[in-house]
């Protein structure tokens, strides 16, 4: 018996998600042969895998079917991988994967999925950061019983560690007496400081708690990071739902992938006789996740222990993991971690610049993640320019005065926005327009496009 008998074998262990065998997915990193015993490391995507001990199973069922072996020994690891554009990302390049949670309304426990989904996947042994983006009501300290204040060396953040997880959050820099009051600018500025301010490390996953809503906070997030995904909470009533579908039209437009959708406080079970009730319905955020062509994650149920244990700062994923809620919300998080391993395997899904350039050129080349290339000409994309400025935003008419525009007009400066735009400053000084990259796919001249 040879490795390459072994691995032709391994050849028909499928990964359920990813719809491939482990063999070419490039997760076997050792078969060795020794007399009548094999010894195998299977590395998965995540630490977080919900089928590993199936596949691990599997793997031992049937290796042991093969003539002349009687034991085998299965080594599973686990490696998480980066999203392409996030392995490029300046600004936290240790961070592999950035999951925002989101809302389209307060009041659907959004802080508390964010932290136990968090403590969910450290438990794995992934290494986790959570980020509390909720300026206006930071939660997450009172909710993990962090009392503690960060430090700071060489003017950046050191994060609290809390539940082996890593937290920064405004409530840390803020009086509890005391409430925020900000315009776009200074939460633009928090954003940007708490993600390259902050000495995250390496991390697998960092949880980002969005406040409730479609705002500045949401916006800058995606301008500065390439995030991996967004998840959604929501009740299950409809008028939760209806407002939580704001929150995915808004990632729509950001060119920012969904995972999938949670639905918190799905049904109560009372704790004396067991009876289910439905308070706010059944099923509205799984209807509308098949309906809506995205992943639903799971479904956490109203129940009185879970909110006990968050207002003692111990959150029920880590002080009671045994309860069947705090089970809900580990198959949750394996769930999401699937969804990132599939998104981070495939590549990137939606239509995105992979190589930009040059600059300082009467051209501008952009090569697409389809293969395809545009080439632009520098004065007609200054002519195209999106902004407030340069365009009546009620009206639609375009105020620059063509005239104005030198004809031999130069890029000095591409930025990347998240995953959704450029930002263009042109030789003549002006730099304000975001182009958005479904609107520069339009804007190719070439017979393809047009």
């Amino acid at each position: 018996m040879t490795e390459a008998d072994i691995l032709n074998v391994l050849r028909q262990v499928q990964d359920p998600d990813l719809h491939k065998d482990i063999v070419s997915l490039g997760f076997v990193k050792e078969a060795k042969v020794t007399g009548e015993t094999v010894s195998m490391i299977i590395e998965l995507t995540t630490p977080a895998c919900p089928v590993r001990d199936q596949m691990k199973e599997e793997i031992k069922k049937l290796v042991l079917s093969l003539p002349g072996i009687k034991t085998v020994d299965v080594k599973m690891t686990a490696q998480v991988r980066a999203t392409a554009s996030q392995a490029r990302d300046k600004l936290i390049p240790q961070v592999k994967n950035i999951i925002p949670v989101a809302s389209g309304k307060g009041g659907v426990g959004k802080s508390t999925v964010s932290v136990n989904l968090a403590i969910a996947l450290a438990k794995t042994g992934a290494k986790v950061g959570l980020l509390d983006a909720d300026v206006y009501g930071p939660s997450v300290p009172t909710l993990m019983g962090i009392t503690e204040k960060p430090k700071q060396v060489n003017n950046r953040v050191i994060p609290v560690e809390k539940y082996g997880i890593k937290v920064v959050s405004m409530a840390f820099f803020v009086p509890p007496t005391e409430a925020v009051i900000w315009r776009g600018p200074m939460l633009h500025k928090m954003v940007e400081n708490f993600l390259g301010g902050v000495e995250w490390g390496e991390l697998d996953y960092l949880v980002v708690d969005l406040p409730p809503g479609t705002g500045d906070v949401q916006l800058s997030l995606c301008q500065m990071v390439p995030i991996t995904g967004a998840v959604i909470v929501s009740t299950p009533q409809d008028v939760a739902w209806n407002v939580a579908q704001k929150a995915i039209l808004m990632f729509n437009k950001l060119n920012a992938p969904i995972l999938g959708i949670i639905e918190n406080m799905s049904h109560f079970i009372c704790g004396h006789c067991g009876q289910k009730e439905e308070i706010f319905g059944s099923g509205g955020a799984r209807k509308a996740a098949e309906q809506w062509g995205i992943p639903f994650l799971g479904e956490i149920p109203l129940v009185t222990h879970i909110r006990t244990t968050s207002d003692k700062g111990k959150p029920i994923v880590h002080s009671d993991p045994g309860h069947p809620s705090a089970n809900a919300f580990l198959k949750t998080a394996e769930n999401m971690a699937a969804q990132i391993s599939i998104r981070n395997i495939q590549g990137e899904t939606k239509l995105v610049p992979v190589k930009i350039g040059p600059v300082n050129q009467p051209t501008l080349e952009i090569e697409w993640s389809d293969g395809h290339k545009s080439v632009y000409s520098s004065r007609e994309l200054r002519l195209a320019c999106p902004c407030a400025e340069c365009v009546n935003e009620i009206t639609g008419q375009r105020r620059l005065n063509p005239e104005n525009v030198p004809q031999d007009i130069k890029s000095t400066v591409i930025n990347t926005v998240g995953r959704y735009a450029l930002q263009i400053v042109w030789s003549d000084g002006h730099g304000t327009g975001l182009y958005g990259f479904e609107t520069l796919r339009k804007l190719c001249a070439c017979s393809r496009c047009q």
